[in-house]
């Protein structure tokens, strides 16, 4: 029996048909035009596509698409009904943090930092002021005395810190919703 097989050392000049392309990489005809168009597959002749440098090409693609995107390439297109639900997912996170930040239930963080900014400030300037406000208080004055009333004065601008009120980290959206549905509908029964 005859050997008809020839050992082939170069297949750069070696071209075949869409229909070939398409099934050496599992992909439909339409694809293999598609990614012609694309530049990934190169075109020889009409219909025609270089074997090797189309191959090379297709995983080059496939390699960068899978590092980027994490997204494993196959025949199909995007799934447009996943998309859409990606996208209504997101849309309703947003609304869902919009309406907990205009309840007052979560806070923009430029809100929080003008809030402890304005406390700290205060803070700071109560406590750098203590020596100038008591030291004429205290002249003369016995130790327990002293103690006391620092300890006294100490507390008091302390307590001026633990006075959380949510209220303060309230922007300009906030909306009282609880208090708007109670005037508006009365109480719930």
């Amino acid at each position: 029996m005859e050997n008809n097989s020839k050992k082939i050392d170069d297949i750069s000049a070696i071209t075949v048909s869409s229909k070939v392309l398409s099934e050496i990489i599992g992909v439909t005809e339409r694809r293999v035009r598609q990614l012609g168009e694309e530049g990934i597959f190169v075109r020889a002749a009409k219909g025609r596509y270089k074997l090797a440098e189309s191959i090379k090409n297709y995983i080059l693609a496939l390699k960068i698409s899978s590092d980027s995107n994490n997204i494993p390439i196959n025949d199909d297109e995007l799934n447009l009904e996943q998309e859409k639900a990606k996208k209504e997912r997101v849309n309703r996170l947003i609304a869902e943090l919009k309406l907990a930040k205009m309840k007052g239930e979560v806070h923009s963080s430029k809100d929080v930092e003008n809030v402890m900014t304005d406390m700290l400030s205060s803070f700071k300037s109560r406590v750098m002021n203590l020596p100038s406000k008591v030291s004429p208080i205290l002249t003369q004055r016995d130790t327990g005395y002293i103690k006391d009333y620092l300890t006294n004065e100490v507390l008091n601008i302390l307590t001026e810190l633990s006075d959380y009120n949510p209220d303060y980290f309230h922007g300009d959206d906030y909306i009282d919703l609880d208090n708007d549905l109670e005037e508006n509908y009365g109480e719930e029964n």
